[in-house]
């Protein structure tokens, strides 16, 4: 009478794939990934709008670390298109770190993680 249950051929049931070799690279992986992170949270991403008007830097993390307004732009009349210029810089320099992540996050090609 044959086995019951387990994997197809033993242990190498994945793929013929060694166990401890798919942890060693899962462990590999997720030790370039960590890396991978803390250079993009080194970086910085920049954004201008209003023909340089405004200025605003950002960390790979996400965190504002600079705006710049220059003085010709602040009219107090005209708050709005102000605070619009602002608004526009600091999206499209969250946007950039977002494709800077994916295209760092993408050289891994694991399903479902982006």
């Amino acid at each position: 009478m044959g086995k019951r249950g387990g994997f197809p051929g033993g242990m190498g049931g994945f793929g013929g794939m060694n166990l401890g070799n798919l942890m060693k690279e899962a462990k590999k992986m997720q030790a370039d990934m960590e890396k991978s992170q803390t250079e993009l949270a080194a970086m910085e991403f920049t954004a201008t709008a209003g023909g340089g008007a405004v200025k605003v830097t950002v960390s790979g993390a996400k965190v504002v670390k600079d705006i710049t307004i220059q003085k010709d732009v602040v009219d107090p009349d005209d708050v709005e298109m102000l605070q619009d210029l602002i608004i526009t810089c600091v999206n499209d320099a969250l946007s950039q770190v977002d494709s800077e992540q994916a295209k760092q996050m993408g050289k891994y090609n694991i399903p479902g993680l982006m």
